[in-house]
C-alpha cells in the first residue's frame, strides 16, 4: 500500500491532523478542511472519508469504507476499527414516499434526515456492517460482520444481526492492555 508522504498530508487542508498518520493514495478525501485526524490514524485503499469527521487516536479504516461525516458530523473515539466495507452515514432520504429522494432534487422536494453520529472508544465494527444516521455505538462495542444498526446502541456489548441484537457483554480486559501500550508508548518516546 502506497501512503501520502508527510509534504501531502500537510498540503492536503485537513481542520487538524496528528502525528504518524497514514493515508493511502488509493482513499477519496472529500472536505478535508472539515476532517481532524488524531495520532496514528490510518486510512487504507478505496475508503471514502468525506464531511465533518473528528477522528481520535489509533484509528484504522481498513480497504473499501465510507464514512459520510456530512454536515451533522461523525465523531469516532480512540482505538477503534472499522473491518472492510464498513459504512456509517449521518445523513439520509427520507423512504417513506412522502417526500422524493435523490441528490439531484431541490431540498424543498424532499425531506432529509440529519442526524450526529459517535463512535466511541475502543470500538470495532467488523465488515460490511452499515451505521445509520444517530445510531451511536458505545464504548468498547464489538459489532459483528453484516450488521445493521439503526439505533444508539450500550457501551462494552457484543452485537450481531439485521439490524443489530445484543449478545453478551464485552470483556473490558483491553482496558487494562490499552493502559500497559500508552505507557510504553510514553517511555518509547522519552
Amino acid at each position: 500500500m502506497s501512503y501520502l508522504d508527510e509534504a501531502e498530508l500537510r498540503n492536503a487542508g485537513f481542520k487538524r491532523i496528528g502525528s504518524g498518520v497514514k493515508i493511502s493514495r488509493s482513499a477519496n478525501i472529500y472536505n478535508p478542511e472539515l476532517i481532524e485526524l488524531g495520532d496514528c490514524c490510518r486510512i487504507d485503499d478505496f475508503c471514502v472519508i468525506s464531511g465533518a469527521i473528528s477522528f481520535g487516536k489509533f484509528i484504522h479504516v481498513t480497504p473499501m469504507c465510507l464514512l459520510a461525516g456530512g454536515t451533522p458530523g461523525l465523531t469516532v473515539g480512540d482505538f477503534s476499527t472499522f473491518a472492510y466495507g464498513v459504512k456509517i452515514f449521518t445523513q439520509s432520504d427520507d423512504y417513506s414516499g412522502e417526500t422524493m429522494c435523490n441528490s439531484l432534487i431541490p431540498k424543498k422536494y424532499k425531506k432529509e434526515i440529519f442526524k450526529k453520529t459517535v463512535v466511541g472508544r475502543q470500538v470495532i465494527v467488523g465488515a460490511g456492517t452499515v451505521i445509520m444516521p444517530g445510531a451511536n455505538v458505545g464504548e468498547g462495542c464489538a459489532i459483528g460482520a453484516m450488521s445493521l444498526v439503526l439505533e444508539p446502541i450500550d457501551s462494552w456489548g457484543v452485537y450481531a444481526g439485521v439490524p443489530v441484537k445484543r449478545i453478551r457483554a464485552r470483556s473490558k480486559n483491553l482496558l487494562r492492555l490499552e493502559s500497559d501500550f500508552t505507557i510504553e508508548l510514553n517511555n518509547d518516546s522519552l
